[in-house]
């Protein structure tokens, strides 16, 4: 696989930079998406090749698992000028790659870290030890945006190391941000859960975001749990005074101990924790507040209620309120860019501090905001023939374009890595979440079918994670350049690119690229631990009898799809 450097470009501003090193915390294993353009993928204990899949008739046993700066003048990044340093091929390779990645620049705030300071956490524990760490160390602010906040062991444990923090650090800040009907559901649930909080301290708050497509006699006659297939708040933000840990995962058991995810945690980032403390904020405003006694009101400056006010008016001052807050972080980009350019032009990447750039996007379908879909779907277009995406969800149902784009528009390898439905989170659910695994596996049968209809299933390889006793809830995507060992893109976030992440639910995903040569390797172990999982989805498993899909989920698909 290739990797390639990143550049990012506002109007005549020209960017370049080199990685340097980085860190893991390892632990476990991690999914995530990938682009890469050879097959092979490097891991801790050497190359793995990636499968040769001139069609997925092929016995499964046959198949191998998938791999897991100044410019001076008007020199841009891919210029010979730029290899004066000496970096090896992987980051010769990922520099050329850059300039096919300069218009995130147009299309989302920037951020310059040290590849140093972001981690790749790899398995559900970890993640778990790092939010109670990162809660007993803060002392200005913690944010949390989550789709909920269970109520066992663990999360008890959670809410009590952050009243300790507020106990020993009165200045610290606390909020906490969750969907409004998953936060609800049940007498014992995230409310309750979060009472000791806010009747502990006014410096905590809890907000609960509630979409403004549910509404009259669907709220009214929608029950529990059903509520939930309309729309929800299912971004995933934890703070830390200026670190940020990035992740699809919620806070809940399940996610601390054996639910694969992804985790990205970046420390020493002031400038990115502002703007993902503010993005938490902007949201909160047009959220329910709960207080000491469990009840709940509108903020105050805003005064339209999300399923009892006028809905168009709703939308349009909270998009406004976004798009708003959006621009206004864009602006400052040149800023940041030209103080990254005053770095010397010859020198070795390991003394660059910034050499990667981190661009959030976000995706609030249900207030007309789609940044994330349409970048998503540019990383597609623009990954080059012979490079590689490995594409990673828990819940396969992709959108209409994202796969006309795939198939269609798209010349990259892709291989896409689902969740078996053994390891699908609804199996064994009781009434008809119990089918949902069911109809995960028939949406990803009716995209095999048009992959192989079209020609591209040597392109387009399948796999499906199944783990004993692992439930798979990871998202994402590496890329790899042509000719790359190493990915030097990677999304990581709460998308899981099907209908419901772009047009119903509030999602948040970081579009990371780096030069620097330790992170890529460590999120290359990370995407290749994740695969390590895999069973190829190929047309023998398909036809296999326990594979079969029941008439009324088939019938249940056709009219809910879109709920999906």
């Amino acid at each position: 696989m290739t990797r390639r450097s990143t550049r990012v470009v506002f109007g005549d501003s020209k960017v370049a930079s080199v990685m340097s090193t980085t860190s893991v915390i390892s632990g476990g294993m991690a999914g995530a998406v990938s682009f890469s353009s050879s097959g092979s993928s490097t891991t801790a204990g050497g190359p793995r090749p990636s499968p040769s899949l001139p069609d997925q008739d092929l016995d499964e046993s046959a198949m191998e698992l998938p791999s897991g700066s100044r410019v001076e003048g008007d020199k841009q990044l891919g210029d010979e000028a730029y290899f004066e340093r000496g970096d090896d091929v992987e980051t010769k390779l990922a520099a050329n790659e850059l300039k096919n990645w300069r218009w995130l620049a147009d299309r989302s705030p920037g951020f310059a870290v040290k590849g140093s300071n972001v981690h790749v956490i790899t398995c559900p524990n970890v993640f778990y030890k790092t939010l109670l760490d990162k809660v007993s160390s803060a002392k200005k602010r913690i944010s949390l945006a989550s789709l909920y906040f269970g109520n066992g062991t663990l999360e008890h444990d959670l809410v009590e190391a952050i009243q300790d923090s507020v106990t020993k650090h009165p200045d610290l800040k606390v909020n906490v941000l969750l969907d409004y009907t998953r936060g609800s559901r049940g007498e014992d649930n995230s409310r309750t859960m979060l009472q000791p909080l806010l009747q502990q301290s006014d410096a905590c708050h809890v907000f609960l975001y509630h979409t403004p497509t549910l509404r009259g006699l669907v709220k009214r006659w929608l029950p529990p749990r059903w509520n939930e297939i309309i729309g929800l708040q299912h971004m995933k933000i934890y703070l830390f005074d200026d670190s940020v840990l990035i992740s699809g995962a919620n806070l809940s058991n399940d996610y601390f101990t054996n639910r694969q995810d992804r985790y990205l945690l970046i420390e020493d980032s002031s400038e990115m924790a502002d703007f993902f403390d503010s993005l938490v904020h902007k949201v909160s405003h047009f959220s329910f507040s709960v207080n000491g006694k469990n009840e709940l009101c509108l903020n105050p400056g805003w005064n339209i209620h999300p399923s009892d006010g006028n809905q168009e008016e709703f939308v349009k001052q909270a998009k406004g309120s976004i798009v708003a807050f959006y621009e206004e972080w864009k602006q400052s980009n040149p800023k940041r860019l030209l103080a990254f350019l005053q770095q010397p032009s010859k020198v070795e990447s390991s003394s660059i501090k910034d050499d990667t750039w981190i661009f959030p996007m976000i995706q609030m379908g249900a207030l007309d905001v789609f940044m994330d879909h349409e970048a998503t779907c540019e990383v597609f277009r623009k990954a080059p023939f012979n490079s590689t995406v490995k594409l990673a969800t828990g819940y396969f149902n992709l959108t209409s374009e994202y796969i006309n784009t795939i198939v269609g528009d798209s010349t990259a390898s892709y291989e896409i890595l689902m969740a078996h439905p053994k390891a699908n989170g609804f199996l064994g659910a009781r009434g008809f979440a119990g089918g949902i695994p069911a109809a995960y596996t028939l949406l990803a049968k009716k995209f095999f079918e048009n992959v192989r209809s079209q020609g591209q299933h040597k392109r387009i390889s399948m796999w499906e994670y199944i783990r004993p006793k692992w439930t798979f809830h990871a998202k994402g995507l590496w890329f790899y350049p042509v000719g790359a060992k190493l990915p030097m893109l990677t999304l990581v976030g709460s998308p899981n690119f099907g209908h419901r992440s772009v047009h119903r639910d509030l999602e948040t995903q970081l579009y990371l690229i780096t030069l620097n040569k330790g992170l890529r390797q460590k999120l290359n172990e990370e995407q290749a631990n994740v695969f390590e999982n895999a069973k190829p989805f190929s047309s023998l498993e398909i036809v296999k009898p326990e594979r079969s899909v029941p008439m009324w989920v088939r019938m249940v698909i056709l009219i809910f799809r879109n709920f999906f």
